[in-house]
């Protein structure tokens, strides 16, 4: 199996979009002030995702820190997995004035095509220290399989 470095790019068009509404939002800023609520918004956020394969079984490994189990979501369809989730806010800041504002939080969905079929029925996923690890088991057929070559 080819690993991949994943990057998150979505196509230029939503890139283009995204770079016009942020540079508006600068604009108005520096012309009207800071909006509280502005300041203070949900950003986006990616899980970073390891993907390894052993002769049984693929294992997927994501970080999500600060989310909670009960707030992410494992599907397979079509083999295709798809882990989503959301990183909650702790509490409401009004009164406090920030100097810097890094942690994100909201909404995430990281979706990956399986190299080969899984075993969906015995899909294991756990949880431990922020990190999500998805065990899944290959059917038989998509084990790797040493044929002997015979000389006649």
């Amino acid at each position: 199996m080819t690993l991949i470095r994943w990057t998150p790019i979505r196509d230029l068009a939503t890139e283009i979009f995204d770079l016009q509404r942020e540079i508006n939002r600068m604009f108005d800023r520096f012309f009207r002030g800071f909006e509280e609520e502005e300041e203070l918004k949900v950003m986006k956020w990616s899980p970073r995702v390891d993907i390894s394969e052993t002769d049984d079984e693929y294992i997927v490994r994501a970080d999500v820190p600060g989310v909670s189990k009960d707030d992410i979501k494992i599907t397979i369809k079509d083999n295709v997995l798809t882990i989503s989730g959301e990183k909650k806010q702790e509490k409401e800041t009004k009164n406090e004035n920030f100097h810097r504002i890094e942690r994100v939080y909201g909404s995430f969905t990281r979706t990956f095509t399986l190299p080969g079929a899984v075993k969906v029925d015995k899909v294991e996923a756990r949880f431990k220290d922020g990190v999500l690890t998805i065990k899944l088991p290959k059917v038989e057929e998509a084990k790797a399989k040493e044929i002997e070559v015979k000389v006649d």
